[in-house]
């Protein structure tokens, strides 16, 4: 949607002049008589269900009740890609909500579709900036130097193992794997294969969040330049963590590895909890689903193994705040995003949800979330954390890394040239803007 000026001679000045006179009288006898007392009330569309929605009331409870002049209309939209056309429809139709929920990784690309509200000003005016955040959250919620989203979750990506089963097979439990000869050689003695079936397999690298963004960041290449606005998926570095992913499918037979996958049930059924896979990468989620199916699960967790063994990374996704372009109370709007932006909604928010993180590493502190060995692992990994490039095309850029890797260790091109292609199809559309 990008924005359509018009000029118009004195005559018209002067008509619109008194329109918007009348207008602005309207509009604040709408504003002070759509909530009770002379409140302004926001409509706020999000997508939280379960203890995220017990968080969200507890966050709209402590904003309303610090700010009584304004009201919060709690809009539930289910979250999925129909809620992101609903959305960009009432944006584009004049009639978007005041606040909504938003995922970091498309704020670039709306960005560019001046679909959300420049929130860059009113955040240096407040002092909010980006040294109260983790480095990759404030860059995901900017779009060319400017800001357009309030970030407020995030996650991690790390290696978990089963410590009964090294010490199964003789590994060491407190020593796993740092280095991709390790994590190779473990997986072998974990292995149990029955033919064309595995009883256990130790470890499938794409499986579960084994992206090529978490084996690319670790073997140490980079998917985006900032200085040429061009897409790298073919760094060298990514067709190498690839070309390892092909080999190793190889080694087990990529076809007895999707026969494993496409028996693999989820929650108690996960391969994980139940003992068929001892190795897989995840994000810190999966800790909730560990404690609620398999509590007395003995398992670990540890940094990504990279080729040497040191430069430990991951990658990190999570939500924001956002004010869709054309809402009707910005003010109003801003003060929820500044509130929760800051220590004291975070923490109302986050108390309700033990196994989440903030983007602001001082309310992780406050609220104790390295107190528990595994999360403290999830914790100690964000500083060192990645995002995915912000850029308009990200949603295409995703979907050919990923059918660049299906290719790859299905035989059907190298890892070179799939990687190639989809670089080049990224900036051809990158370049039609």
């Amino acid at each position: 949607m990008k924005k359509i000026v018009k000029k118009f001679g004195q005559l018209m000045l002067i008509s619109m002049l008194v329109l918007s006179v009348f207008l602005a009288g309207c509009s604040s006898k709408e504003k002070t008589s759509s909530g009770k007392g002379g409140q302004t009330e926001i409509t706020f569309w999000h997508g939280s269900t379960g203890i995220g929605l017990e968080a969200m009331n507890a966050l709209v409870k402590s904003f309303e009740e610090s700010h009584p002049d304004i009201k919060v209309k709690m809009v539930y939209t289910e979250a999925n890609e129909g809620a992101d056309q609903k959305l960009l429809t009432s944006v584009t139709g004049g009639n978007p909500p005041d606040v909504a929920t938003f995922d970091r990784f498309k704020v670039g690309s709306w960005a560019a579709q001046d679909a959300l509200t420049d929130l860059t000003d009113m955040a240096a005016a407040d002092g909010i900036s980006q040294d109260r955040y983790y480095p990759y959250a404030w860059d995901e919620a900017s779009y060319e130097g400017k800001l357009y989203a309030i970030p407020y979750s995030t996650d991690a990506r790390l290696l978990y193992y089963n410590k009964d089963h090294f010490k199964e097979v003789g590994l060491d439990p407190d020593n796993p794997p740092k280095t991709i000869k390790e994590l190779e050689e473990a997986a072998e003695k974990l292995t149990i294969k029955d033919g064309n079936r595995f009883k256990r397999i130790g470890f499938i690298p794409w499986y579960g969040q084994g992206w090529l963004y978490s084996w690319g960041w670790s073997f140490g290449g980079e998917f985006y330049n900032e200085s040429t606005g061009e897409v790298t998926a073919n760094d060298p570095k990514i067709v190498e963590a690839l070309e390892w992913m092909v080999d190793f499918g190889k080694k087990y037979n990529v076809e007895d590895i999707s026969g494993f996958e496409s028996s693999a049930g989820s929650d108690a059924l996960d391969p994980f909890i139940s003992g068929q896979l001892s190795m897989k990468i995840d994000g810190n989620w999966t800790v909730t689903g560990i404690n609620k199916f398999k509590p007395d699960l003995n398992y670990g967790v540890t940094p990504i193994p990279t080729p040497t063994g040191t430069d430990f990374t991951t990658w990190s996704g999570g939500h924001s705040f956002i004010i869709p372009k054309g809402a009707k109370n910005v003010e109003a709007a801003w003060e929820f995003l500044k509130y929760f932006g800051g220590p004291e909604g975070a923490k109302a928010y986050y108390s309700k949800l033990e196994g989440d993180f903030s983007v602001q590493p001082a309310v992780n502190e406050e609220l104790g979330r390295a107190n528990d060995p595994i999360l403290k692992e999830f914790v100690d990994i964000l500083p060192n954390s990645h995002h995915r490039p912000v850029i308009s095309e990200g949603q295409l850029l995703w979907n050919e890394l990923a059918t660049a890797v299906e290719n790859s260790t299905r035989g059907n091109g190298t890892p070179q040239e799939n990687l190639d292609k989809a670089t080049e199809t990224v900036n051809k559309a990158l370049k039609k803007e």
